[in-house]
């Protein structure tokens, strides 16, 4: 199975896999609104603008597992990150990212693409995932790196 197989649902509630994303180069990051960490939408936008029509997509899937800093429903964080953040890559509807009830794209992800010392486990909002072109994840990067730090990755990827 591949990532492309993943079932997802649109901010807006529309049920939907990844395949549309096929043959662009992916972050897939999880969100929230009242984070530390939340000013790391404008980069991401940053990022989106300057490298989408070469084919760049971003993914943001909401979570609200983290000392509840995502406590809003979907019409809510969607405001909150096109009127604060200008963002305009896709949002998902809110997941767990951990525990018996992760989605299974973040299932995937943390299988495919282990953290520091091995674990599975994300260990807070704003863990970034890269993926190829090819639907191969090539990167897992931690809360702590700003998504400006992913452009020259991301621009070789864009190049292959």
């Amino acid at each position: 199975m591949s990532i492309y197989h993943m079932k997802v649902r649109t901010i807006t509630g529309k049920d939907m896999t990844l395949q549309p994303f096929a043959g662009k180069v992916l972050i897939i990051v999880n969100t929230a609104s009242n984070c530390g960490f939340t000013p790391q939408l404008k980069q991401l936008q940053e990022l989106y603008d300057t490298y989408q029509q070469e084919g760049l997509e971003i993914l943001g899937f909401p979570c609200n597992q983290f000392m509840n800093q995502e406590p809003g429903e979907e019409a809510d964080i969607q405001e909150f990150c096109e009127t604060n953040y200008g963002v305009t890559f896709p949002m998902f509807s809110k997941v767990d990212v951990n525990g018996k009830n992760a989605h299974p794209l973040f299932v995937y992800l943390t299988e495919h693409a282990k953290g520091m010392l091995g674990t599975k486990a994300i260990k807070w909002n704003f863990t970034k995932f890269i993926v190829n072109r090819n639907g191969e994840i090539v990167g897992r990067y931690s809360p702590n790196t700003n998504p400006k730090e992913l452009e020259d990755t991301i621009v070789k990827l864009l190049e292959q």
